[in-house]
């Protein structure tokens, strides 16, 4: 009943009577300012006037399903989605569902993560009421060899999302970051299970600085915030609902090529990797050299020594000459 009043307060022009909502809901008048109490305790600032009735003046900064669901235009991304105030990873958290056979789109989001990770296991900042932590399940009917372009997808739908929502001039770090103003505000870590030839499923983990306002001293050269960089603060679930609807359209993109194609323009338009002197690192060897392009397949192709190169996203590091980027 919390979501349909909540509804209900959003899209009236203004004062919406406890009769009418008892009506529309079929609950009692004191069943409505029940809810009505305790959703301000949630922080909404809903004002109550006599022979008027309530007024939403205020929505909390809360990434809730109440709030991200409210017009959230997609099919399956986030037509069901789990909120935890704390978990140890939402990746581990919607992994444990995928195997109880949940369907595709659900969308496991936290306030704070206790055990949140980055590739390699790396830790990742977690804090909560700061930032998205969020992951999608997905079920795609691909060969595993594949799996890994769902990464790219991610990386693009994150830095649209940011773009249409705050503005800020965020560009992907291939194959698996966003980056403002040349430090890192998003990784994406993208899990699989799978058989020889079948996905059992895949797990797309994003974690999204948004109004965090410092960091510890031994990564606050590499990482940074939407809130350091632009000095105010936003509306999570206003960028959660932009990526959720932005990833189902490029997801659907993929999905009828099973490469890039469709969008691989506007991925190397924001790809800071693009035209830059990179380094490449994996276990074998270190390769420097301009980066060229991503291909339709996901690939960085540089020139090294007068030679291209194609680097597949993996177990690689790339970075910059002088820097992170």
């Amino acid at each position: 009943m919390k979501e349909k009043i909540l509804c209900l307060l959003k899209e009236a022009e203004g004062y919406i009577s406890g009769e009418y909502m008892s009506q529309m809901l079929g609950v009692s008048r004191t069943a409505i300012w029940k809810t009505i109490k305790n959703i301000k305790l949630e922080g909404y600032v809903i004002e109550s006037v006599t022979k008027k009735g309530y007024r939403l003046i205020k929505s909390p900064d809360t990434i809730t399903p109440e709030e991200i669901q409210y017009h959230l235009a997609t099919k399956t991304i986030g037509s069901k989605l789990m909120f935890f105030e704390s978990v140890g990873s939402t990746n581990e958290e919607i992994k444990k569902l995928a195997l109880q056979g949940e369907n595709e789109g659900l969308v496991v989001i936290a306030n704070q993560q206790v055990k949140g990770k980055g590739r390699r296991g790396r830790h990742w900042v977690s804090e909560p009421n700061t930032g998205i932590w969020l992951s999608l399940l997905l079920r795609p009917p691909i060969n595993p060899n594949h799996a890994s372009r769902i990464t790219l997808v991610a990386g693009l739908a994150v830095c649209r999302a940011i773009r249409e929502s705050t503005g800020q001039e965020v560009y992907i770090k291939w194959p698996n970051d966003i980056i403002l103003n040349g430090k890192k505000i998003c990784g994406i870590l993208t899990e699989m299970s799978s058989e020889l030839d079948y996905i059992n499923y895949v797990v797309v983990g994003i974690g999204i600085n948004v109004n965090i306002k410092t960091f510890p001293e031994e990564i606050s050269n590499i990482a940074t915030s939407l809130c350091i960089e632009s000095k105010r603060l936003y509306k999570r679930a206003d960028i959660v609902k932009g990526l959720l609807q932005h990833f189902e359209e490029l997801y659907e993109s993929y999905l009828e090529t099973l490469d890039l194609s469709l969008f691989i323009d506007d991925y190397n338009q924001y790809c800071i990797n693009v035209g830059r002197e990179v380094k490449v690192i994996n276990s074998e060897q270190t390769l420097v050299g301009q980066a060229l392009n991503v291909t339709d397949t996901g690939e960085l192709v540089i020139e090294t020594n007068g030679q291209k190169e194609i680097i597949h996203a993996g177990e690689v590091s790339v970075r910059g000459i002088h820097g992170y980027v």
